[in-house]
């Protein structure tokens, strides 16, 4: 997530917006960004959630460990997701992932784009979870659906990318029908998108610098660079 935050603004149409720190790694458990309805439905905001969704029913924090991802053919199904999918659905702005590819023993990383190097989202879930704590804790889970056939050689499975023209219905605060909603979680086309082999540096959760997205080669012979700088709108 290293987009400047006005084009992020732009993109999902967000009226206020705070700083941000670009990033190059960032897995679960950790904050990332994300894009929902105003309360009262007074149009967007962005937001910091946590990536792995705690219900609101759990009473045990640790199951966001498990649910960073809910499989799009069961969230409908599934008591983890099933309220959230009905009614708290979020955007998740990135401008790229990772997967993974088993070879040999190993794993190796990849980075995925869109082809045109350009910002997209993912369907996202959001919980807000209590606990015994004052202050709730809002979390979040990526929807995931069959790999196309770009990805199906590294993976089986992808996270679901909406297509700009479904940002509206999946943030719909008055569509409720998982039919529906589940009808727009689908395959990214391939053609639009490109997937190269990076440096395992991204296997280091602490790993956080433009060289984690860099193609294996460039990035093994290029010194870590300075720290991230703050972008402000």
């Amino acid at each position: 997530m290293t987009t400047p935050v006005e084009q992020i603004a732009e993109l999902f149409r967000i009226t206020e917006a705070s700083s941000l720190t670009p990033r190059y790694n960032i897995p679960p458990s950790q904050q990332i960004l994300a894009v929902r309805n105003r309360p009262g439905h007074e149009g967007r905001e962005m937001v910091s959630l946590r990536w792995g969704l705690i219900p609101s029913w759990s009473r045990d924090a640790a199951i966001g460990d498990r649910l960073a991802n809910a499989r799009a053919e069961t969230a409908a199904e599934k008591p983890s997701f099933r309220q959230a999918l009905r009614q708290r659905r979020c955007l998740i702005p990135a401008d790229g992932f990772y997967e993974w590819k088993k070879s040999g023993g190993r794993k190796e990383p990849y980075y995925v784009r869109l082809r045109d190097g350009g910002l997209f989202a993912f369907a996202g879930l959001w919980e807000r979870w209590r606990g015994d704590e004052a202050d709730p804790l809002e979390t979040c889970s990526i929807l995931t659906t069959d790999a196309n056939d770009l990805l199906r050689p590294i993976h089986d499975r992808m996270p679901v990318i909406l297509d700009p023209a479904d940002y509206g219905p999946w943030l719909d605060p008055d569509l409720h029908n998982p039919e529906v909603v589940q009808a727009l979680l689908r395959p990214f086309p391939a053609e639009r998108m490109v997937a190269y082999p990076v440096s395992r540096l991204v296997n280091d959760p602490g790993r956080d610098d433009r060289r984690c997205t860099e193609p294996e080669r460039e990035a093994a012979g290029r010194p870590s660079p300075p720290g991230p700088e703050r972008w402000l709108f």
